[in-house]
């Protein structure tokens, strides 16, 4: 029996994106390259014919995350189900190509972070060999890079849109492998990114989310100072952009001429996330952060006085090589000083190729865990007490959903990122709401840890 197929569009292939919003925008891009093909790209693995895995290889979780998603796969593979060839890309592959293709031998192929855009030519090749063993593909030289978007991609979300302005990284934290993943930070052409913009506004959505492994650091290598304030300006001048929200961003790269665009530009979300990592100078310093306390005290001071409404995001490490108890207390003294509206929480994981992959005295898992549980445990009370604060107050919302019980509609407000904040969740006593509506509401309840409860006004 001869399973080659002889038409493209027979070809039945689905995608699965892992980890972070970065790989989102790269999956949706190899999906409109494979449906510009002729392939018939569908969401069910179930009955696909290849399936396409872009994995996150940042932390041991997200590398188990992706595992196990392998494996799911693989248990629908030929002649158990229908799917015929498994491709994984992204991250991991970049990390581990020979160990998935010798220890994963389901996996038909591997491409890196720098060939995204070899999708159709992997796809065209394993689907004229569906009716025997394929040679193993190993398409991984090279990190990053901008050459796979597409400005007119298909979108896999509806009420916003991630917008990707830089690849890369220029810091080298001592825990982290993204510059070996992902490579040295480049910025996207400012044109490229507001032609996006246009096409994506063109579509009738209005939110935007800048997304980067460092957003402060956009157009430092490539027009030799920060444009991040020159990016937002142009981006806010887009007709049916109502909402840019920045993510990914590092304390230092929140300049005076950044806060102040974000105080005075009103399509600009008062919302930041910026991960600081710890909150010990003895441990940001091990890390090789250029953070210290009083950088992260002095301009969370800055950015308040301006946007006194601004919602502040964070992300911590615990566990990291030789944190002693007191370090770890040092730095829940200051998450209660500094407030942080949001948070979440890693536990250190050692990493091959990182400065801190062999350091001396590695914290045990069962303190690593205390650790983290305490954390969160103090972020929620500091999340409900910041949360009172907006009790009774008028904001606009993107409505994005409908909650599962159907009697909410579920929204976001300047102040909620989509998938890593809470939600609120809208009771509309007048007309009938549509995904990506903005319309105001006042909150009126915030008595959940997290979630918020708001009425149209």
């Amino acid at each position: 029996m001869n399973n080659t197929a002889d038409n493209k569009f027979d070809v039945k292939i689905t995608l699965i994106a892992l980890g972070c919003s970065k790989n989102l925008v790269d999956c949706e891009n190899m999906s409109t390259e494979l449906k510009e093909a002729g392939y018939n790209v569908i969401n069910d693995v179930e009955n696909s014919d290849i399936v396409v895995i872009n994995t996150c290889g940042f932390i041991e979780s997200a590398k188990k995350e992706a595992i196990d998603a392998i494996l799911e796969v693989a248990d629908f593979k030929v002649p158990n189900g229908s799917v015929k060839k498994i491709i994984v890309s992204g991250c991991l592959s970049q990390r581990y190509p020979e160990d998935i293709l010798k220890e994963l031998p389901e996996v038909d192929a591997v491409l890196g972070t720098a060939h995204y855009g070899d999708i159709v030519d992997v796809v065209a090749k394993l689907s004229s060999e569906f009716d025997k063993e394929s040679e193993k593909i190993n398409l991984t030289s090279g990190v990053g890079g901008f050459k796979h978007l597409i400005k007119e991609r298909e979108l896999s979300t509806e009420a916003y849109a991630w917008l990707k302005i830089g690849e890369g990284c220029l810091h080298r934290c001592a825990f982290c492998a993204i510059p070996l993943i992902r490579g040295t930070f480049v910025s996207r052409p400012m044109e490229d990114i507001i032609e996006e913009a246009k096409i994506i506004a063109s579509r009738g959505v209005k939110e935007l989310v800048l997304a980067a492994q460092d957003t402060t650091n956009y157009g430092i290598e490539l027009y030799k100072e920060r444009s991040l304030t020159k990016l937002l300006k142009k981006l806010s001048e887009i007709e049916g952009i109502e909402l840019i929200r920045v993510m990914y961003g590092y304390m230092d790269g929140i300049t005076p001429d950044l806060i102040e665009e974000m105080a005075n530009n009103p399509k600009v979300a008062h919302y930041l996330d910026i991960p600081i990592q710890h909150g010990c100078d003895r441990i940001l310093k091990a890390m090789y952060r250029r953070d210290t306390s009083e950088l992260i005290t002095s301009r969370l001071e800055m950015i308040r006085k301006a946007m006194p409404d601004c919602i502040i995001r964070t992300t911590v490490m615990v566990g990291f090589p030789g944190e002693t108890e007191e370090d770890f207390q040092e730095l829940k003294d200051n998450l209660k000083k500094w407030k942080f509206d949001r948070l979440g929480c890693f536990i250190f994981s050692p990493e091959e190729g990182t400065k801190a992959y062999d350091m001396p005295d590695q914290i045990d898992e069962e303190t690593k865990q205390r650790r983290y549980d305490e954390i969160y445990e103090l972020q929620k009370q500091i999340s409900g007490e910041q949360s009172q604060k907006r009790l009774g107050t008028v904001t606009r919302v993107n409505i994005c959903s409908i909650s599962d019980d159907g009697i909410f509609y579920v929204g976001r407000s300047y102040g909620e990122s989509p998938e890593v904040d809470p939600v609120i969740y809208i009771a509309s006593n007048e007309e009938e709401l549509n995904i990506g509506d903005f319309v105001d509401v006042k909150i009126v309840d915030c008595s959940d840890d997290y979630d918020m409860t708001a009425v149209t006004i």
